[in-house]
């Protein structure tokens, strides 16, 4: 990093709005919810769904109460297209759900757009074209004439096609793609230009989406460009207003809050933020924060764990731990003193004499969102492998695979009722250093060495077995598939690695890395290993070693 950033970055400037109202503001209703989970959500998926998977998450949606939702980028593909007319013609839409799509302002693409819509009951066209300085410089070489040019075009095309959709109720949507970094006035300019084409009414309005495409800045910056561009343009009661926020800053739950307050009427965003780079707004969370609040958020995520569990199916994705109600530790505490005050505050409210929900550290009933509080905190006999886990990773940093956890914590948990008592952090390590680390027997590495040619790695490693010398060398597409491939060459049964993980343990030149595998064998027994080294591919060498150890010892 430099001493002075500032020589390289510099501050995103401020919008003048020395009256600026939303600080004053209170949230008193739920906004106007789209979902773009099937749009920007399945954009950013290294494996994009399937339609079968799209479907299920678009049925997911409508249960949860999703009354818009951005289905996708029709003209993009014939896949695209092709979900677009299945959901339309077999009328998988409620009459009361818009099917929103996304297209640039380019003739070909809205039409294509345009023809994916037919026998739609309702529907959103979402126009955009960017509108940044830096867009405008480095991706067009345009000049902000040209790009306003761009837009006025892409409204006309649209609304030159809107006889094609007859019988459908239409609602337009213009999107100055890259708002949080273009200049207010600019953005609005262009706005009003798209404005002039769609001729929106207080009783037909149009959708003025204003995306903070990438955070640039605080918040509150965010809020006041909201709150201007409510203010500043003209016709503001023939629009919805609309935010489309990132979280590239880790703020994008409050920036949509703090947009909420400066007069959008509309929210944007996927369920549990997945999205481009750091992912899109959360809506999980902005609703629940609502609901924490008193306020109805208008969607339904009383069995969250269900919607969980649909969306990592469809997705591939996983949600964090810690993730915003949602994440599997939210309701657990490890403290002790934590506990205790919960453990008061539900009492309390079990009595009946409290009106309003007061327990210390839950924000909000965790049964009310289908879920429950649990305690981990100590490891003893009655221990689940999350305390064992949680202690490892907490006071030593071996944060262990889940896969491992399952196969570690009734190991542990044994030894403990053995014991007859509680086992410290120390103690809980030993057990785990005996069990993978300091395996030795049948097999000991004394030393490895590889080179690489072409793309093939070849390697040479010097072992015990039982105490005597063996020599292996195998061939492969990195070191540890030439070491399986030794081992097969000197008659082992044949195994794979299946799972592979690895961490640092300390800081320093010095520092020590872990590596976790998991080996499977031709019968489908499969077993864990770790290593420890200061060279991560030796701690790789060392796991492998492992794991053959704790299978040989297991038969």
């Amino acid at each position: 990093m430099l001493k002075d950033p500032s020589t390289k970055y510099r501050p995103f400037p401020a919008v003048r709005l020395p009256d600026r109202q939303w600080p004053n503001r209170t949230l008193t209703h739920a906004p106007m919810w789209c979902s773009v989970d099937l749009r920007d959500g399945n954009q950013a998926l290294a494996i994009p769904m399937n339609v079968s998977q799209k479907l299920e998450l678009f049925q997911l949606l409508v249960k949860c109460g999703f009354k818009e939702i951005e289905v996708g980028f029709p003209s993009a593909s014939n896949t695209e297209f092709t979900f677009n007319r299945r959901l339309i013609e077999e009328q998988r839409v409620p009459e009361d759900v818009w099917l929103q799509v996304l297209v640039q302002a380019r003739e070909d693409l809205i039409e294509r757009t345009v023809e994916s819509l037919v026998g739609a009951k309702k529907a959103i066209i979402h126009l955009y074209n960017s509108t940044s300085p830096a867009q405008r410089r480095i991706v067009f070489g345009m000049s902000r004439e040209e790009i306003l040019g761009i837009a006025v075009r892409g409204a006309q095309w649209v609304r030159e096609r809107l006889s094609q959709l007859k019988g459908t109720e239409v609602r337009l949507q213009y999107s100055p793609e890259s708002f949080s970094a273009t200049e207010v006035e600019f953005a609005k300019e262009v706005a009003e230009a798209v404005m002039d084409v769609w001729k929106p009414t207080p009783q037909h309005k149009m959708i003025l989406n204003l995306p903070d495409t990438v955070e640039v800045t605080t918040p509150n910056v965010y809020a006041d460009q909201v709150e201007w561009t409510c203010r500043n343009i003209k016709n503001r009661d023939s629009l919805i207003v609309s935010l489309h926020t990132h979280n590239d800053r880790a703020t994008g739950v409050a920036a949509t809050e703090l947009g909420m307050l400066a007069g959008a009427d509309r929210v944007e965003g996927t369920l549990f933020g997945n999205g481009e780079r750091t992912g899109n707004l959360d809506i999980v969370t902005v609703a629940l924060n609502l609901y924490m609040q008193g306020i109805d958020p208008k969607l339904d995520f009383s069995d969250l764990n269900a919607l969980a569990e649909v969306y990592e199916r469809s997705t591939g994705m996983r949600i964090p731990p810690r993730h915003p109600y949602a994440g599997e530790l939210v309701f657990t505490a490890f403290s002790g003193s934590h506990q205790d005050a919960i453990k008061k505050g539900l009492a309390e409210w079990a009595t009946g004499r409290q009106k309003y929900w007061e327990v210390p550290y839950l924000t909000i009933d965790p049964a009310d969102i289908g879920r429950q509080y649990r305690e981990v905190i100590r490891v003893n006999s009655q221990s689940g492998k999350g305390g064992v886990a949680y202690l490892l990773e907490s006071e030593y940093g071996i944060d262990l695979p889940k896969e491992m956890q399952r196969e570690f914590g009734p190991i542990a948990n044994e030894e403990v009722d053995r014991l007859g008592r509680e086992v410290t952090g120390a103690e809980l390590k030993s057990m785990f250093w005996r069990e993978y680390i300091e395996r030795t027997s049948p097999w000991q590495l004394q030393g490895f060495e590889t080179e690489s040619r072409n793309g093939v790695v070849r390697c040479r490693a010097r072992l015990l077995r039982e105490g005597e010398p063996v020599e292996l060398s195998g061939e492969g597409n990195g070191p540890l598939a030439a070491l399986v491939r030794g081992f097969s060459a000197l008659g082992l049964p044949r195994f794979e690695i299946v799972s592979y993980r690895e961490h640092a343990l300390s800081a320093g030149e010095e520092a020590a890395a872990i590596a976790y595998i998991q080996i499977k064998h031709s019968d489908g027994r499969t077993h864990w290993g770790a290593g420890v080294d200061t060279n991560i591919e030796l701690a790789s060498v060392r796991a492998v070693l492992s794991a053959l150890n704790r299978s040989q010892a297991s038969k």
